[in-house]
């Protein structure tokens, strides 16, 4: 092809076609900062590679089984897109997945990223990553790597989407949920810092059913706009559980299970860490749940059980206890800056449990009382 060629028919270049990787490195540059400043032991390499690299004898492990876990913030994405209030979102993504790993007992190592969008808009893929990064020191685990991809034509302009993967260790002796589950056994929960990441599309449903703007105040939280009120970030439990693990001796100690409750709320989530002889009652009297919740339930005319099996309800995770150090456990969580409650018990259940087991089985929790918001 001669010169003249060319300047008649020019190259369609990968640029031409959607996809910018000038803009792609600008932003791996910009991000290496926030990598290395979550470094921990035995994860001290910098961003570049074609895979990340953890060194668990390095990070003082004697005989550790892996525990991996993936996770998005599903809808709740669409308001930070739409509103442009990224600034967050990141935290979420590592909450949902390390907070999965440290319910059975595991510290989290590293964590990766995905980040997809139809053209990539450094600053907004900057602000993600740095919520990423942020969740990441919150957790105590490494950004080792991740992968952004720029796909033309897959998304709108503006939009993009998150996934998180984590990777965690236990020793295998100290693995959770343990097998002596009993009737009498507390339940303590620690207090979630709003909704956290599920049921957003039901929030948005209320959002537009309320005919209210997202930059509106919000009417359960004077002072904050209804988006940044719902995009509060998920509470990362990880460093004060483990905490509450080390200072009673792993599984020897009073904690014999834990519960994240994400989407599913108590009566789903509570079920998959509790054998099949027994159930949980909760008094629904010992805890206030956040405003946010009473909103939500009065705009969607909301039961107290269609908002537990889709909501925490203000409670976000939850530890089973041995009964006689259910009062040192508060006490210590406390000392952390958590907001423990004393939410129920263990009771003996039917031992019926269904073939869904694992998925939660809602017969398993019991409740006393009504909701009380605040």
């Amino acid at each position: 092809m001669t010169d003249a060629d060319r300047e008649r028919n020019p190259a369609i270049t990968y640029r031409d076609a959607g996809v910018d990787i000038d803009a792609g490195n600008r932003l791996v540059e910009l991000i290496k900062p926030l990598a290395r400043s979550t470094r921990r032991a035995g994860a001290d390499t910098d961003l570049g590679g074609f895979g990340g690299l953890f060194d668990l004898k390095g990070a003082g492990f004697r005989d550790p089984v892996l525990v991996s876990a993936t996770d998005g913030v599903g809808t709740k994405l669409k308001i930070a897109i739409d509103t442009g209030q990224h600034a967050t979102i990141g935290i979420d993504l590592v909450a949902m997945c390390v907070n999965d790993l440290v319910v059975q007992g595991a510290e989290p190592l590293f964590f990766l990223d995905y980040f997809a969008c139809g053209k990539l808009d450094v600053e907004t893929a900057k602000a993600v990553v740095s919520g990423i990064a942020e969740g990441c020191r919150q957790a105590g685990s490494a950004l080792i790597g991740g992968e952004t991809a720029e796909m033309p034509g897959m998304y709108q302009p503006g939009d993009y989407d998150l996934a998180g993967f984590a990777v965690g260790a236990v020793e295998r002796g100290e693995i959770l949920p343990r097998s002596d589950i009993v009737a009498g056994d507390m339940l303590i929960g620690l207090a979630a810092s709003g909704v956290h990441s599920n049921g957003y599309s039901l929030v948005r449903r209320l959002v537009k059913e309320s005919g209210l703007a997202w930059e509106t105040e919000a009417p359960f939280e004077p002072g904050r706009t209804l988006a940044e009120a719902l995009l509060a970030p998920t509470r990362v439990y990880v460093k004060p559980v483990l905490a509450a693990i080390e200072a009673v001796g792993g599984t020897q100690g009073p904690i014999k299970a834990l519960a994240h409750i994400t989407g599913g709320g108590l009566s789903e989530n509570l079920p998959r860490v509790l054998p099949d002889d027994v159930a949980a009652r909760v008094d629904l009297s010992s805890f206030v749940a956040l405003p946010v919740f009473g909103w939500l339930a009065k705009t969607g005319r909301l039961p107290d059980e269609e908002m537990l099996k889709t909501f925490n309800c203000g409670v976000g995770m939850v530890m089973v206890v041995a009964r006689n150090e259910a009062d040192a456990l508060v006490r210590l969580m406390q000392e952390w800056g958590e907001a423990p409650y004393v939410i129920g018990e263990i009771v003996p259940g039917s031992g019926e449990r269904s073939d869904a087991k694992g998925k939660g089985d809602s017969w398993a929790v019991q409740y006393s009382g009504a909701l009380r918001y605040a």
